[in-house]
């Protein structure tokens, strides 16, 4: 059984327009397993999702202390690429690779990790459509629905959200 109790994750979403199983599944998953979830946006106005989900965000992400917490999970989605050139979100990715913490993306957010500058020769996967900016980026690309190199989880999207976040947990137990 997996067991995260005292583990902290905070899941980046963009204000519009993230993808709403990629917040819902992995958080559920995270807490029934006994981690404590953050979510961060850009801002603390509801954020809504681009199916409709409501969601009021814990924190901002430009406040983030990535050493509270154990995984940093960036959410996919229409509205991800807010943070594909965002150098705070770049600081984030590099400070989890910096600290030994479990930094993932799913959907369309891995580009934020490639522009980043923290995939270049790992293995990693991301929705289809964006696999040439991780391959620009110096990423090894495997299409796979969910791929982990060392403490890196990327996932392709929303039917990979359950496996992309039993591969995060298995990492932080």
């Amino acid at each position: 059984m997996t067991d995260l109790n005292g583990k902290k994750i905070v899941m980046i979403i963009a204000h519009e327009g993230f993808r709403d199983e990629e917040l819902s599944v992995p958080a559920g998953i995270f807490k029934k397993y006994g981690a404590g979830v953050d979510v961060a946006s850009s801002s603390l106005d509801t954020a809504k999702g681009k199916l409709g989900m409501k969601v009021k965000p814990d924190i901002l992400y430009a406040d983030i202390d990535v050493k509270k917490y154990d995984a940093v999970v960036f959410v996919g989605g229409p509205g991800s690429p807010q943070y594909w050139n965002d150098s705070i979100a770049h600081r984030i990715a590099k400070d989890a690779i910096n600290l030994g913490k479990v930094l993932a993306a799913i959907c369309a957010a891995p580009p934020t990790l490639a522009n980043a500058g923290v995939l270049r020769g790992k293995r990693v996967t991301c929705f289809p459509t964006e696999k040439g900016q991780l391959i620009a980026a110096g990423a090894n690309y495997t299409g796979k629905g969910v791929e982990v190199d060392g403490k890196i989880v990327t996932g392709d999207g929303p039917q990979s959200a359950k496996a992309f976040a039993e591969e995060i947990a298995k990492l932080l137990n």
